[in-house]
């Protein structure tokens, strides 16, 4: 047991999907897992373990932000060997090209959180994806004639922005999509030599407004859990 999460050592597998939302988690494991068990409750950052094509794997909500991924990936981490860890979330698009419903790779994660400026001194550190995932990732993505945008993503604090139009710098540099936890994910994947993979469907545009509905949403989202789940 850690401080944030009740399971016993075992009751996780070696990869673990990881949506923002508990209730995401408990949708996977309700709706691709044979034989599901809860594994954690504390927060309601419901986890669940399973099988899937026979083999063990688990899913867990983090929240939302780089601080709540950050612990619940440390733990995981650190406290049940967890080796691969599959963020699975919405994004909105930046670019004109990523459409809604789009799936897309985070090849790397800029970010306006500023936890690695303090713990490199001001240095700008580069969270980027494992490569062996990534690679996977997309042979998957190709078997199941599922296309794919790849690229630098943003993995912003804010939600709610002040200056609507400030996506248009990151834009322009050629970030396709924001999000608010892959930073996180993959710093702490590093720091401890394990491998991260960020897997985005794209439910809003910041370009054209277009929005998708929760139904949309469901079905969508079932293409991004499905590639995830082969790289168990």
């Amino acid at each position: 047991m850690s401080v944030h999460i009740e399971a016993k050592k075992g009751d996780i597998a070696e990869t673990i999907l990881l949506p923002g939302d508990p209730l995401r988690a408990k949708w996977i494991a309700e709706t691709f897992f044979e034989n599901p068990v809860c594994f954690n409750t504390v927060r309601n950052m419901l986890g669940y373990t399973g099988t899937y094509k026979g083999k063990k794997v688990s899913t867990m909500g983090t929240g939302m932000g780089v601080p709540s991924i950050s612990i619940y990936a440390h733990e995981l981490i650190t406290q049940y060997d967890v080796k691969n860890l599959i963020r699975v979330g919405s994004s909105g698009s930046y670019q004109p090209h990523v459409k809604i419903r789009d799936v897309v790779l985070a090849m790397a994660a800029s970010s306006t959180n500023g936890i690695n400026e303090l713990r490199f001194g001001g240095a700008d550190y580069a969270p980027t994806a494992d490569f062996e995932l990534f690679l996977k990732a997309v042979e998957v993505a190709k078997a199941k004639n599922i296309p794919l945008k790849a690229g630098n993503v943003l993995s912003s604090d804010v939600f709610y922005a002040d200056d609507f139009e400030s996506y248009k710098k990151w834009s322009k540099f050629g970030v396709l999509c924001v999000e608010m936890e892959a930073a996180g994910l993959y710093t702490v994947a590093a720091q401890h030599n394990v491998s991260a993979l960020a897997i985005l469907t794209i439910s809003d545009s910041l370009v054209t407004g277009d929005r998708t509905t929760s139904k949309e949403r469901e079905s969508t989202f079932r293409d991004m859990i499905e590639i995830a789940l082969e790289l168990a």
